[in-house]
């Protein structure tokens, strides 16, 4: 016999279901959207991506720890330092990135984009130009190395492309133009960085030592700095042109250092200073030449000291191929642009006279 409060009961949830089921505004299941064809990409897109593509397996992950010692116990340990981005160079295993990214580093290492890790060997470095090269061991699966391009033809406007690993976020673009060329950045405790390319590329921590890239996917630049009041992109980031990175980089790697080609003459940028405000006059005074340089056999002659203690000025370079100078610093940077064996043009006044000559660059000390 069937309990009449539960048939009761049971009666109220049907009509209360049935009244659900035919209530007028009640919602129906809803259904997914129709998906709409897209046309093709845009013909920049598919080259955005192309470039991309083709440039990630050359683009690698670094990581570097420091050694520092317990103050108590006097136990040394090793600890994550930073990280950064850098390159493949060549066949031969050479990587290259930011010296500020291995500064002070007992150890690296490099992650490629297929996941594979490698212990890294420092080759060499240069603090005047925030490059360093490493060197990992190969033999296998190889990444191409990033085809070079050149920056002295750059023009503001043109697009660039930048790869690296911003905030440890694994192969990630950002892409802008170049918004200025041969910016000048004070080194942090260092040497200022002639030569800058200035982009609005977003470049954050980590980016620092990854490529930065022209349309056709050439190397154009290192990413090094930015300048941001809070530490992220603030839409102006700097890279060093590939003109200097070529120049340096073979050098670093034949010899574990970069030395300046010198004219053989010797300079003091504060004594500069000083004589050009008592002279009025705008150039480098040479101080002294050194024997057997290319300055001497050129007759370039240094200031003279009397007996009073006072200075006679000698020669004052005033321009290098035509590029003037008013500043020891101006100087060292032009200079920068060239290599041993390269002859240069230099304007000379000596007294009322002026004067040009003619050296070849000799390799610095």
């Amino acid at each position: 016999m069937r309990d009449p409060f539960l048939v009761r009961l049971l009666g109220v949830t049907l009509a209360v279901g049935a009244l659900a089921v035919s209530w007028p505004g009640a919602r129906p299941e809803a259904a997914p959207r129709a998906v709409e064809a897209r046309s093709e990409l845009a013909a920049d897109e598919k080259s955005t991506i192309d470039l991309f593509e083709r440039s990630r397996n050359s683009v690698v992950f670094i990581t570097t720890r420091a050694q520092v010692m317990d103050f108590w116990t006097r136990n040394v340990f090793s600890v994550p330092r930073g990280t950064g981005s850098g390159f493949v160079w060549d066949d031969a295993g050479h990587v290259v990135t930011n010296f500020h990214v291995v500064e002070d580093a007992s150890e690296a290492l490099v992650k490629l984009a297929d996941g594979r890790t490698f212990k890294a060997s420092l080759v060499g470095s240069s603090r005047e130009h925030d490059i360093a090269v490493l060197r990992i061991d190969i033999d296998v699966g190889r990444p191409s190395p990033v085809p070079l391009g050149s920056s002295h033809d750059l023009r503001v406007g043109q697009k660039v492309f930048a790869i690296g690993n911003p905030f440890g976020l694994d192969w990630t673009l950002t892409t802008g133009i170049v918004s200025a060329l041969d910016r000048t950045l004070a080194g942090e405790g260092g040497p200022a960085i002639n030569h800058l390319i200035q982009t609005d590329a977003a470049i954050n921590p980590g980016n620092s030592g990854g490529p930065l890239l022209d349309s056709a996917g050439r190397l154009i630049g290192i990413n090094t700095a930015i300048y941001s009041p809070s530490g992220a992109s603030a839409g102006i980031g700097f890279a060093v042109p590939v003109d200097t990175v070529n120049r340096v980089v073979p050098q670093l790697i034949d010899t574990g250092k970069y030395v300046q080609p010198t004219l053989g003459i010797q300079v003091d940028s504060g004594v500069n200073q000083r004589l050009g405000e008592l002279s009025g006059i705008e150039g480098v005074f040479v101080l002294g030449v050194k024997p057997g340089s290319a300055a001497e056999a050129a007759g370039l002659e240094g200031a003279a000291l009397t007996r009073d203690g006072g200075i006679v000025p000698g020669d004052i370079v005033t321009a290098v191929d035509g590029k003037a100078v008013d500043s020891v610093e101006r100087l060292l940077a032009i200079l920068d642009d060239y290599r041993a064996g390269d002859r240069v043009r230099l304007s000379v006044k000596r007294g009322e006279r002026q004067r040009e000559v003619e050296l070849v660059l000799r390799q610095g000390e």
